[in-house]
């Protein structure tokens, strides 16, 4: 193997290496901004005599229109189309419903299901499609997104490894060993790997990192391991109380069949106990209740709001049983769905001179009325503590009437453009759910995913298929799909691939490679094939795991075959190695996760520097294990 000798131009560029890392780690400016420094710093230094090996100007954007930096772009689009339809809910919600409301519970339900997608689905479009469902699941839990989103994309990294399509580096390798065995011996030749050779160390790293997290989770992760309990319904009861003098909670009461509340109509019950009963589970299905003259039937559910005392009383007189939280109702009152809406009635409102019971106003409105703030008066059916209950049913509305409902946000959207209201809130997710368009949704979703795992159509275009199908289909405006880009990592990765082209064009990496293995020289095979693991680790962190694949085997394959190694488990090592990448932000994945849990440079390096040890040490057991 020919000796490099060191350049100028090397030590350029291993100073502009050592300036990027220093700025991610400082975070003296934000990363994406510095990313977007280091590749002006690049092509003006290029212009520099004896540096014309540094970038080419002409190309110095092409990371741009990269496969990864379209892919991400894509499938944030796909993943927000998903989104749109709901169907995120819908995941969000099972994983609740499997998972309870625990960090230790929910994270390895979590981190399992990316991980396995992420063996099929490219680790950064499992993890991107993700991120919606873990961001609900935090606003329901009172889990901070930070203690799940790293736990979630650290397993999207892991889950790249369980098959040899699971990531770049993986589908690459077959492909380079039938280009190092035009080279060798026939006795030297090594074999392909099959789809799911690589299953058993992929499914023990993504244990691995499962295990991490629960254990050591709450000293490596950043942000409280405190939740705050948000099943039990508390910030409708402090809001009532703050604002309204309305002494209320959420209860969730069990009915029995043999209720002599059974046949009864639940507007009498309200009236008659001074409670209200806003939602109903019955034969599984949980509904907002649409008429009040409708009659209970049990055994079910019901979602009442009073007085915890007068709730009490009313459970005791009718032989009921008390849920200590939430629990078929979760979904009906978690903060991404549902809240508490001030609505006011403007004089022109052809609502007014007519009652909530004239009007149908849950099932025509989406209004659960909870109060009326009248002048200085609030009417309510909850006793306050200047007024007795109020059948507000009845009243008849006036114009400059503030109502206080519990609404679905979606159903408080469309409100808006409803001149008979003036909607006050505003705080409040404003989009509207397109739950009629989960059939086109699903369809270019599963469309993409075949192209993907069927076809060599350039993974790009395969996800490029699917959002301009939902764009097409109308799950997704244009302007909905460039909001959902993250133009914040799309800069980071596409200013930082110049850096790792750089770092591969100039020889620099392979002058350190050799470097590397001079010291090695004379080592135990064991020794030798831990340096390359360590070597491949350290190269994608500083260039693309591809490029650190493509540069690596070749001089991994030589190493083995002088020191009397099994060649294909050397190449394999690099393919596996380069998904350990943890340590900083630089991996999709990781960027990706950074801006929505708000994480820094140093959160990777505390949690990720733990797991790049355990990568390479469970790694390296499973390889010598299975091979």
């Amino acid at each position: 193997m020919e000796q490099l000798t060191f350049t100028f131009e090397m030590g350029v560029v291993v100073a502009a290496l050592a300036f990027t890392v220093f700025l991610f780690v400082s975070e003296i400016i934000r990363i994406d901004l510095a990313a977007i420094l280091v590749l002006v710093l690049l092509g003006i230094l290029s212009y520099l005599p004896g540096l014309s090996n540094i970038a080419d100007v002409s190309h110095l954007f092409d990371g741009f229109a990269s496969n990864a930096v379209i892919s991400i772009i894509a499938v944030m689009i796909v993943g927000a189309g998903l989104d749109k339809t709901g169907i995120m809910n819908k995941v969000a919600a099972t994983i609740l419903k499997r998972g309870g409301t625990t960090e230790l519970r929910v994270l390895p339900i979590i981190s399992g299901t990316v991980g396995v997608i992420s063996s099929f689905l490219q680790n950064v479009g499992a993890a991107a499609l993700f991120l919606p469902v873990v961001s609900r699941i935090s606003a329901r839990t009172g889990i901070p997104l930070s203690r799940l989103l790293m736990p979630m994309g650290f397993c999207a990294i892991l889950g790249g490894t369980m098959t040899m399509v699971g990531s770049s580096p993986l589908i690459l390798l077959n492909d380079l060993i039938h280009t190092a065995n035009t080279g060798l011996a026939e006795d030297q030749k090594m074999e392909i790997f099959s789809l799911f050779s690589v299953t058993p160390i992929g499914f023990a790293l993504v244990i691995t990192g499962i295990v991490y997290f629960m254990v050591l989770g709450r000293l490596v992760l950043p942000g409280s391991s405190s939740k705050v309990d948000v099943t039990s319904g508390r910030g409708m009861s402090d809001y009532l109380q703050r604002v309204y003098g309305l002494k209320a909670s959420v209860f969730e009461i069990d009915v029995p069949d043999n209720s002599p509340l059974v046949g009864k109509q639940l507007a009498d019950i309200n009236f008659e106990n001074n409670i209200y009963i806003i939602s109903t589970f019955y034969h599984g299905k949980v509904s907002m209740v649409q008429i009040l003259t409708a009659e209970i039937a049990a055994p079910c559910r019901l979602a009442i709001i009073g007085k915890h005392a007068v709730v009490q009383k009313f459970v005791d007189d009718n032989g009921l049983h008390i849920r200590p939280k939430l629990d078929a109702f979760t979904e009906e009152f978690a903060p991404t769905n549902a809240g508490i809406a001030e609505v006011v009635i403007p004089p022109d409102s052809k609502l007014i001179g007519k009652s909530p019971r004239d009007l149908l106003l849950r099932k025509t409105y989406g209004l659960s009325l909870l109060a009326i703030h009248r002048s200085e008066d609030t009417l309510s059916h909850v006793a306050t503590e200047d007024h007795e209950p109020t059948a507000i049913g009845l009243v008849k509305f006036r114009a400059g009437d503030m109502l206080v409902a519990h609404t679905r946000w979606d159903n408080l959207t469309r409100l808006k453009r409803d001149r008979d209201f003036v909607v006050v809130t505003s705080d409040f997710p404003q989009e509207e759910l397109r739950p009629h368009k989960i059939g086109w949704a699903l369809a270019f979703f599963v469309t993409s995913l075949s192209m993907i795992l069927f076809t060599d159509v350039r993974l790009s275009l395969c996800l490029l298929t699917g959002a301009v199908g939902m764009l097409l289909a109308r799950v997704l405006s244009i302007d909905e799909a460039y909001r959902a880009v993250g133009w914040n990592t799309v800069f980071l990765l596409a200013c930082l691939i110049p850096l790792g082209q750089a770092v591969q064009n100039t020889g620099t990496a392979q002058w350190i490679a050799q470097q590397i293995l001079i010291i090695l020289d004379g080592w135990p095979i064991w020794t030798l094939q831990a340096g390359i693991a360590i070597m491949a680790t350290a190269f994608s962190l500083v260039m693309s795991n591809v490029g650190a694949t493509v540069l690596l085997v070749p001089l991994a394959v030589s190493i083995a075959i002088a020191a009397g190694g099994n060649p294909s488990v050397f190449a394999l090592t690099v393919a596996i190695s380069t998904s350990n990448s943890f340590i900083i932000p630089t991996h999709q994945v990781n960027a990706l996760i950074m801006g929505p849990a708000g994480y820094k440079v140093t959160d990777f390096v505390k949690s990720g520097g733990i797991m790049t040890v355990l990568f390479l040490v469970v790694s390296l057991a499973m390889l010598n294990l299975v091979f």
